[in-house]
């Protein structure tokens, strides 16, 4: 309790909120950006993954400079590990997306199927409620029951990711392809489905992080 009341008098590095909403926003941007990749002819993939790419750098540069923040700063708004492990969570759900096309290529896949396009949806639906979550860390004790409400919606919406990754491994076992085609389908599938379980990693560490604010 007087520790609580400590940081309350205490001046905070409000800095890292905006970093945080600039990651989310870009997860948001690279969900339609991988999105788009899948939509595409053969021939427009390449400019639509290099668009996925720039995504991928600007949310990088963004991370790094919320790294260099945490090095510098003498007083943070909430625990630096949390700081970290948000950064980070943040930072894997883009370079997972950006690497789905590269991976696609590599075994040989030419068109993306129903579940990868599903799992793409959820995630841009993760990304929306992030984008209004990460703002209200920045008043975490009057914000407390909505940042509840958004972080358990978004660990629904990765039961849903969950169960089209198991929905999709028992169909791919049915058509038994060969076994390039088998291994490159489960590797886009289990990728897409792992951003959504890094969107829910967020949500699980605002959640541990308002519990010890309020």
């Amino acid at each position: 309790m007087l520790l609580r009341a400590f940081r309350s008098l205490m001046p905070k590095e409000e800095r890292f909120v905006d970093h945080f909403l600039a990651q989310a926003r870009h997860i948001a941007d690279a969900a339609k950006a991988l999105d788009a990749v899948m939509q595409a002819d053969p021939e427009e993939r390449p400019a639509r993954i290099a668009a996925l790419k720039r995504v991928e750098k600007d949310a990088d540069r963004v991370a790094k400079e919320a790294g260099r923040g945490l090095h510098r700063a003498f007083i943070t708004p909430f625990d630096r590990s949390d700081i970290l492990a948000l950064i980070n969570a943040l930072d894997d759900a883009i370079d997972l997306m950006d690497e789905v096309p590269r991976h696609a290529a590599l075994y040989g896949i030419e068109s993306f199927d129903e579940p990868m396009h599903r799992f793409v949806v959820l995630i841009g639906q993760q990304a929306e409620l992030l984008v209004e979550l990460m703002p209200l860390l920045g008043a975490i004790a009057r914000n407390a029951e909505r940042i509840g409400q958004l972080c358990g919606r978004i660990s629904d919406i990765e039961d849903e990711a969950d169960n089209i990754l198991r929905e999709a491994l028992q169909s791919l076992i049915k058509e038994r392809p060969e076994m390039i085609a088998f291994l490159g389908r489960r590797e886009v599938y289990e990728m897409l489905e792992a951003v959504t379980d890094r969107c829910d990693d967020v949500g699980d560490l605002v959640e541990g992080i308002t519990l010890d604010q309020v």
